[in-house]
């Protein structure tokens, strides 16, 4: 009874330290599962990448007892892994791709990282990993937040640049047209394709008996035409003088437009009229050729010789042609913004529409031709965008 008494105490015993043994790991494994679980919390939490690079090197030290700990992203340069001898290291993947590694090394209390430290690392990279991406791709967003702010920024910077550009362009055309009691009726219009436009015109008295007129088109658009359509206009104005004739007026703007090496150059057509003959000079720089409305509604091509365009080359000189405008004649000189103006088949308005449409015109005011003109080069595109500016100008002896 003695031997057995003391057996039964023995398997007792055994069967104690067994269930100790097994308490104690399962109390591990609970203690593991939890820490796992508070660092996988703090993981979630953050969503700055350095922040969580650096909670992540603590978060293996603590899990795993190491001395060292380092986090690898995938594509980035610095900071190498760690070359410790006995260091462990995990796969950081998330969403199916691997975005960097985990590493471990030099436990503390000097034994070696075993199996199962790597097992804990495997655990904790799933989150860690998974929290990563989302502050990489929100570092991303970020940047392309900012960037967007700066792309806004400076759209609505040059947009304001391009208001004012405009606005100033806009300034070097005359505002009022001509009195009513004037023997002459001249008006024109610009209508650019874009917010600043290289089209251009002017009218103005030389004297009380004579009339300056001018149209022209710069080979650009945006900024860079306006300024040499402005530099254009006020050479056009400073120098022209009674003497002077529209040929050796834009013998002189062309020289001079030619010193500055703008790499531009404006087509163009000016003349001046003698308001109490109607007798009318003209001059050509490359420009469409204009027309004549007679009274009787005939309409007149005006075959000017043909000069270059103002800035191609100096010392060229400019040949005048002889006009005569009788009561009721109207002179029209236009871009080809007129003429080319395509539909959404890609046809052109084209010369011969432009003379047909002019026939129909022989009871109006200068004002209604451009505003019917417009109207018909329009339709015609219907709804087809504007691909190129646009100017008219219509001069009517009364």
């Amino acid at each position: 009874m003695a031997i057995a008494g003391w057996i039964a105490g023995a398997l007792g015993l055994g069967a104690a330290a067994v269930l100790w043994a097994r308490s104690r790991r399962l109390a591990a494994q609970v203690k593991q599962s939890d820490m796992l679980f508070e660092l996988s919390s703090q993981m979630y939490s953050a969503t700055l990448k350095q922040e969580l690079l650096q909670q992540g090197a603590e978060a293996v030290k603590r899990l795993v007892h190491a001395e060292q700990a380092a986090i690898m992203l995938a594509g980035e340069t610095g900071g190498g892994g760690l070359d410790e001898q006995g260091a462990i290291s995990v796969p950081l993947t998330a969403r199916g791709r691997q975005i960097g590694i985990l590493q471990a090394a030099g436990k503390r209390g000097g034994s070696a990282l075993t199996v199962s430290d790597r097992e804990l690392l495997g655990k904790l990279s799933g989150p860690l990993a998974l929290a990563l991406d989302n502050a990489l791709l929100h570092e991303v967003s970020e940047e392309s937040v900012n960037e967007l702010q700066l792309a806004t920024a400076l759209k609505e910077r040059l947009e304001s640049e391009l208001q004012i550009a405009g606005s100033i362009q806009l300034s070097f055309l005359p505002t009022t047209m001509p009195s009513a009691n004037e023997p002459f009726d001249v008006c024109a219009l610009l209508k650019s394709a874009k917010e600043v436009g290289g089209d251009f015109y002017n009218f103005f008295k030389i004297d009380d008996d004579h009339l300056f007129f001018t149209l022209g088109d710069v080979s650009d658009k945006g900024i860079p035409a306006a300024l040499f359509m402005a530099m254009t206009l006020s050479l056009l104005k400073g120098k022209m003088h009674p003497e002077l004739s529209p040929g050796e007026l834009l013998k002189k703007v062309n020289d001079e437009l030619c010193l500055d090496n703008a790499q531009l150059f404006a087509t163009i057509v000016c003349g001046v009229l003698q308001i109490s003959t109607g007798e009318a000079v003209l001059s050509d720089g490359g420009h469409c050729t204009p027309y004549v409305v007679k009274a009787n509604g005939e309409v007149l091509p005006i075959k000017l010789a043909k000069g270059i365009p103002l800035g191609s080359f100096p010392d060229f000189t400019y040949k005048n042609v002889g006009l005569q405008l009788e009561r009721g004649d109207k002179l029209v000189i236009y871009t080809d913004g007129i003429t080319e103006a395509e539909n959404a088949l890609q046809e052109q308005y084209s010369t011969g529409r432009l003379q047909h449409f002019l026939t129909q015109t022989k009871d109006y005011s200068s004002a209604e031709i451009i505003d019917a003109l417009l109207m018909d080069v329009f339709m015609f595109a219907d709804g087809a965008p504007q691909s190129d500016d646009i100017a008219v100008l219509c001069l009517t002896r009364r």
